[in-house]
């Protein structure tokens, strides 16, 4: 009999830890990131590997960063374009301006910010001819990052206090910056058959923007998305865009339909 209630005990031991812990839940996403070909009008294909989004451009064409925020508050999207800043041309860090978008809008962001009213337009070029690298900032060539904030919204009042207390002042709570963490090296990729994309600083566009306040509900983004791109010569030299190509497409026996007349 002890050895019974030993063993039994030692079951519920071992099962106890997992029945405890929850699974958590993903964190819904603020908004959606996509990159639009101007050239073509074609929202571009990406490409998963290793954890990160991949899209092909094509040399020459123009680009747009199209932003659609899907909560019910404004949120402030920060745009970096190969590591620098597409409104103020700073080397970009999630601290710095950006766009705001008013709840479920959306927006396309065609080139770097020039005034309130005009954009320089974003297209695809060589690495050597990109905004970054004519500016002495080649580093980060190649990603597209935004770095999203939700708004601040003040707590409601507190409810009145009896006439007998005094109120009580409580002290506000502050937002402590996460400590930085040494970044992993990257892995290292097969060379490139031709030279890597980069984002050029192209012609003036109409852009039409304005300036509004929007207070950040914390120092951190609530959300990062990152697209790292290149040529689909260089995609798929590096294993990111498959080589082969796809299969046959099969006759189906019940496409559905009705019989058509012959031609």
């Amino acid at each position: 009999m002890k050895r019974l209630i030993a063993l039994m005990m030692l079951a519920a031991t071992a099962i106890a830890p997992a029945s405890a812990t929850p699974p958590k839940r993903p964190q819904p996403q603020l908004v959606d990131v996509k990159v639009v070909d101007r050239t073509t009008g074609h929202v571009l294909e990406t490409w998963q590997h290793e954890g990160k989004l991949y899209v092909a451009g094509t040399p020459g064409n123009r680009y747009a960063v199209h932003i659609r925020n899907k909560s019910g508050g404004r949120v402030l999207t920060v745009l970096s374009v190969d590591g620098v800043n597409a409104i103020s041309g700073e080397t970009a860090a999630t601290s710095q301006r950006g766009y705001v978008l008013q709840p479920w809008r959306r927006t396309e962001v065609a080139g770097w910010r020039k005034s309130q009213n005009e954009v320089a337009a974003f297209y695809f070029t060589r690495l050597s001819d990109s905004y970054a690298a004519r500016t002495d900032r080649p580093d980060n060539v190649g990603v597209i990052g935004v770095a999203v904030f939700r708004e601040y919204v003040p707590p409601p009042p507190p409810p009145p206090q009896p006439a007998d207390l005094s109120a009580q002042e409580v002290p506000r709570s502050t937002v402590k910056k996460a400590a930085k963490k040494a970044a992993p090296a990257p892995a290292a990729s097969p060379a490139p058959t031709t030279e890597s994309l980069g984002t050029g600083h192209g012609e003036r566009i109409g852009a039409p923007s304005r300036t509004v306040d929007f207070r950040r509900d914390s120092h951190l983004p609530a959300q990062v998305v990152r697209i790292y791109y290149d040529s689909r010569a260089n995609l798929v030299a590096r294993g990111i865009i498959p080589s082969h190509p796809p299969k046959p497409r099969e006759p189906q026996a019940f496409p559905g339909g009705y019989v058509p007349d012959p031609r």
